[in-house]
């Protein structure tokens, strides 16, 4: 069923509205170069809440949420912030990554999402965005990492190759240090329209900047990477089980559209895990605030003398 709706996808792609035309080589927009380092430096930002909620005890187990809120803003982004404190299945996360969230942008009021969400949560934030390209209009839409605990070693990692009209991609990386254990966190939102070794690709150089880690730090990747096409399910699969990590999601779908005025549901997002074990895990398709649904799991606390899974 995935790659006879991956196909209908496919053909409808280059007709939907929300997409430019594919132009994979087209030119990053030229600045000069003290202009651009500035505005680079803008494009990662790092806060605290104004009082962070209290952190959870030494034996709780730990929820991490995945989803991409397609820049829910104004009642939308009130009613996901009141699901994200009291919603049997994604409220009270300790770790909320989360794809396409605005900074600035006129469509959500000028408002910055992540630092609304961290001061309503009570949580620590980081958000990045991808680097402005020529008539891209997903500029200052970004990924964001929420945290019950600090942040730190915060990096910024721009996506290799370009999609339509030249738009980049980012993912952002943190550790969060739970008591004598840290945990390396990334949140990823891949290109839509890239051939599929590219894809792959760009996951890869999530996985390169985990290297620059000691190779047994616990870790979890999680986020959109687009993988609506089977044969990039297959090869997400094999490239993350060859990395050591795991997941306890299959194919289930995580998105919904209708193309054609036909029901439309793919597999985009992720939860990868290294070194952690998980307990429960879901999807919660009740929560329709964006055309993806949200994912949850729930891990088990790592400790010094046993956070490695073998």
């Amino acid at each position: 069923m995935h790659r006879l709706l991956g196909l209908l996808f496919a053909v409808a792609l280059p007709a939907m509205a929300c997409l430019s035309p594919y132009s994979e080589g087209a030119p990053l927009l030229q600045t000069s170069t003290s202009s651009h380092v500035e505005r680079e430096s803008q494009l990662l930002e790092i806060g605290s809440p104004p009082k962070a909620r209290a952190a959870f005890q030494p034996s709780a187990d730990l929820k991490v949420v995945s989803y991409n809120i397609r820049w829910r803003s104004g009642d939308d982004l009130k009613k996901l912030t009141r699901l994200f404190q009291e919603d049997p299945e994604i409220g009270d996360a300790t770790i909320l990554g989360l794809q396409e969230v605005d900074r600035n942008k006129k469509r959500s009021g000028n408002k910055n999402t992540a630092a609304l969400l961290a001061r309503e949560l009570g949580m620590y934030y980081a958000w990045a965005a991808p680097p402005t390209t020529a008539g891209e209009k997903e500029e200052e839409t970004g990924v964001c990492i929420l945290s019950a605990y600090p942040l730190e070693d915060v990096r910024r990692v721009i996506l290799p190759h370009p999609g339509p009209g030249g738009r980049r991609r980012v993912a952002l990386g943190a550790t969060v240090k739970l008591g004598r254990v840290s945990v390396r966190v990334y949140s990823v939102h891949g290109e839509t329209r890239l051939k599929e070794a590219r894809k792959i690709e760009q996951m890869k150089a999530v996985i390169d900047d985990l290297a620059g880690h000691s190779k047994d730090m616990p870790a979890i990747i999680l986020g959109d990477l687009n993988t609506w096409e089977p044969a990039v399910i297959d090869k997400t699969f094999k490239l993350f089980i060859g990395e050591r990590f795991q997941t306890p999601f299959a194919e289930e779908s995580t998105f919904f559209t209708r193309v054609l005025f036909m029901p439309i549901e793919l597999k985009l997002d992720w939860i990868w895990l290294r070194s952690l074990e998980s307990t429960s895990h879901g999807i919660d398709r009740t929560i329709k605030l964006s055309d993806h649904w949200p994912l949850w799991i729930v891990l088990r606390r790592p400790t010094a003398e046993r956070h490695m899974i073998r």
